[in-house]
């Protein structure tokens, strides 16, 4: 460029246009730098630096759109525009970056840092083509956009700034925008490249088991799959059960868990979890059902008394025997009495056993779906008492200067143990087989006691009551009990002891007493243990506590929930629907509508009492307190001492009803009965004085026809019509006044047919000056 154009230069402003060409890849734009009117170049593509500019042909369009086909076209540019020559491309600018969106949500594709762009283009190349396409065009003014950019998403260009709302995976590629803007006095391109990622969330997972109930010790695998997702997908596995909770199973890493070799500690429910860089999403529940046992079988007996070779009862006791083998499903269970089926079922109860039912005893366990079975057996040896009483006989002994005393009880098993209770009186030795001697006995009185097995006897064997109560549970001592000590066991065959704060425990002579205080229906209820031991033995007694629980109140119904005027209080009403006996009523609420709380944490919202001292003869209820921005749901319960009804439904109380509607419909009513009072009044007055008002007698119930006859009943009516006939004026040509027939009349009001009736008289002459007028009377006779 010569000395003169750098001057130019200096004076004018650079301005600078490019040739967009969507259609050649490979191509770079051309630059073109283009000085106002006026001014001269160093070179123009058109020829020398004196060339004048071109001038576009008649009538092609002066916008920017019309650049998109600039190229060997120059011919189009505005006339307006000066000679062009190439721009360095150094000069332009050229930025690239990578921008993430998600589907179906909205992303912004901004043109580098360019604030106001004079004209604006942007082009999208898909992923594994290399022709660009076009996608919207700006002028600064208005925007364009092509409709093939649809497959994009809902495309939109404001201020430079390309926004997908919508975003499609069609849309992952790169964009490329092509600016021209006004920077510090010159226009400058830029040319700014976007690599879009499209980002696919993942969907709920899927899944499956190969089995899912397999038997114990066979392998299983669980698969978790995703429709679609953008890579790299994690999963996660969980395990829910009743006892445990959630857990992590940390075998699962990946979309497939495999277990080896299931056992029972792999039942319950299994979720998995699939997530990627945009969320993560829950499977449904399945449940991995593990069918195994049954194991060798545990038998319990109750009352537990354990001898060396297996279990001891007393005669005449009940005896309980309970059978558990761990199965899935559970076992079936058969009881053999030496080698003899007595019994199907669990738990094999014989009310009063004898002597004659020692023996072995097996449980037998049987698991119907693997066709398992298993054994157990026990030995149950049945004590007996000897018959009668221990007797004792004195002998002489040591050349009778001492005294022996032999005490025996025959019979029984096992035999009986004698013992002298409390020890020997002083100045008593004792000896063998049960014997004591006193040297140097004399004569005189010698009481003697012998101690046995303690027996213990109920005042109750079972004890009955309503949860809430006290029960109260007695045993007692019979017989010899010198050094016998009693114990409680409660129903989980634990020792209760005297600083319980749930239990009492009292003496009173024999009598031993157990109350169990606040007793409630699930923990209390069982089998409770009186057992004595002494030196020579022991003995256990059950006593049966059985908690009832209230019986269930009747179903309560919300018939009416309304805010007061203020909104800070509910009136509500309900209904008992069914029998049943109750003890009042709780009102309980919950916030229905939370913005700050999502759905699953909002039904987990635990309901709050408000109302719990409500008679049970009452059916309404003021709850006040209420927050009026905050929409509550409400429901009721009915109460029975400590047992609860089914909730009623849930209901949102509705606004007070608008109170002026009766008013109104009132005064209407009250208008209407007035209105009609008065209009039955006025047509009243009208019939009454029809002389005093002819005209609006006549207006209201019409004139008399030309053929209507009055109807005379009596000579007095007839005298006094025919005078008024002869008062009358009528003028020529009138129609004289006419009355009803005779007929007629006679029917009206009698119903004999008429005695007289007097024909009309002759037509009058026309021509005569004074017509007469025809009148016609009927008279009729009455006897």
């Amino acid at each position: 460029m010569g000395d003169g154009a750098a001057r130019d230069s200096a004076r004018g402003k650079l301005l600078t246009i490019f040739c967009l060409l969507p259609a050649v890849a490979c191509a770079p734009p051309k630059l073109l730098r283009i000085r106002p009117q006026g001014g001269r170049a160093g070179s123009s593509l058109g020829g020398g630096a004196h060339d004048a500019p071109r001038k576009a042909p008649a009538g092609s369009p002066a916008e920017i759109p019309s650049l998109l086909s600039c190229s060997n076209h120059w011919s189009t540019l505005p006339a307006s525009f000066p000679p062009a020559q190439l721009l360095h491309p150094g000069d332009a600018t050229y930025e690239e970056q990578a921008v993430r969106g998600v589907r179906h949500q909205a992303v912004q594709l901004a043109c580098g840092n360019v604030v106001s762009p004079m004209v604006v283009f942007w082009s999208f190349t898909k992923l594994g083509s290399l022709v660009p396409r076009a996608v919207a065009i700006s002028n600064g003014l208005e925007a364009k956009v092509e409709k093939a950019a649809a497959a994009l998403g809902q495309v939109n260009l404001r201020n430079g700034t390309l926004e997908l709302s919508n975003l499609q995976t069609a849309a992952q590629g790169r964009f490329m925008c092509q600016a021209m803007y006004e920077e510090d006095g010159e226009i400058k391109v830029g040319y700014f490249y976007i690599e879009l990622v499209v980002l696919v969330p993942v969907p709920r997972p899927s899944l499956q088991l190969s089995d899912p109930s397999p038997a114990e010790g066979a392998p299983v695998t669980m698969t978790c799959t995703v429709k679609e997702g953008t890579p790299p997908v994690g999963f996660a596995w969980h395990r829910h059960t009743s006892r445990e909770g959630t857990v992590a199973v940390v075998e699962g890493a990946s979309g497939r868990l495999n277990l080896t070799a299931a056992n029972r500690t792999h039942l319950g429910w299994y979720t998995c979890t699939a997530r990627n860089e945009v969320n993560s999403q829950t499977s449904d529940q399945m449940y991995l059902d593990v069918v195994y046992g049954p194991d060798e079988p545990v038998i319990s007996v109750e009352p537990f008394v354990v001898a060396q070779h297996g279990f001891t009862a007393n005669e005449q006791e009940e005896v309980v025997m309970t059978c558990l083998a761990p199965s899935n499903p559970p076992s079936h269970y058969v009881w053999f009495y030496n080698s003899s089926q007595v019994y199907s079922g669990q738990k094999y109860v014989i009310a009063k056993i004898s002597r004659t039912q020692t023996g072995t005893y097996t449980c037998l366990a049987q698991n119907t779906h693997l066709n398992t079975r298993a054994q157990s057996t026990i030995v149950l040896t049945v004590y007996y008492l000897p018959e009668g009483k221990p007797s004792c006989t004195p002998e002489p002994a040591a050349n009778f200067r001492d005294v022996a005393l032999q005490c025996s009880w025959p019979g029984g098993f096992p035999p009986a143990r004698l013992q002298w209770g409390s020890g020997p009186a002083p100045g008593w030795v004792a000896g063998e087989a049960s014997a004591l001697a006193r040297p140097g006995l004399t004569a005189g009185p010698v009481s003697l006691a012998c101690t046995d097995v303690p027996k213990l006897v109920a005042e109750r064997a079972e004890v009955s009551l309503f949860e809430g109560g006290e029960a109260r549970l007695a045993c007692a001592l019979q017989g010899p009990h010198l050094g016998s000590e009693v114990f409680w066991y409660n129903n989980r065959r634990q020792v209760v002891r005297p600083d319980t704060v749930r239990y009492r425990l009292q003496q009173a002579g024999a009598w031993f007493n157990l109350t169990v205080r606040d007793t409630e229906w699930l923990r209390d209820s069982g089998t409770y243990q009186c057992a004595a031991v002494n030196a020579v033995g022991n003995a256990s007694l059950p006593i049966r506590l059985h908690v009832k629980k209230y019986p269930r109140p009747p179903n309560v119904t919300i018939s009416k929930l309304t805010y007061t005027r203020q909104r800070t209080q509910v009136q509500l009403v309900w209904e008992t629907q069914g029998s049943g006996n109750l003890t009042g009523f709780v009102v309980q609420r919950q916030e229905a509508k939370k913005p700050s709380l999502d759905p699953a944490r909002l039904a987990a919202r635990a309901w709050e009492t408000v109302a719990s001292d409500i008679e049970p003869d009452i059916r309404d209820h003021r709850v006040g307190g209420l927050d009026p921005a905050v929409v509550y749901a409400f429901r009721i319960l009915a109460v029975n001492h400590r047992t609860t009804g089914h909730p009623s439904e849930v209901k949102t109380p509705a606004e007070p009803p608008f109170n002026a509607y009766p008013a109104v419909l009132g005064a209407a009513a009250a208008g209407m009965l007035v209105a009609a009072v008065a209009s039955l009044l006025a047509f009243q007055y009208i019939v009454r004085n029809r002389d005093n008002n002819p005209r609006l007698h006549d207006l209201l119930f019409g004139m008399p026809g030309p053929d209507a006859q009055e109807h005379i009943s009596t000579p007095e009516d007839a005298e006094m019509a025919a005078g008024a006939v002869d008062g009358m004026d009528v003028e020529p040509g009138g129609t004289s006044p006419t009355f009803p027939s005779a007929g007629e009349a006679s029917a009206e009001c009698h119903p004999e047919p008429p005695a007289t009736a007097q024909e009309a008289p002759p037509a009058p002459d026309p021509t005569a000056d004074d017509p007469p007028v025809n009148v016609t009377i009927t008279v009729t006779a009455t006897s």
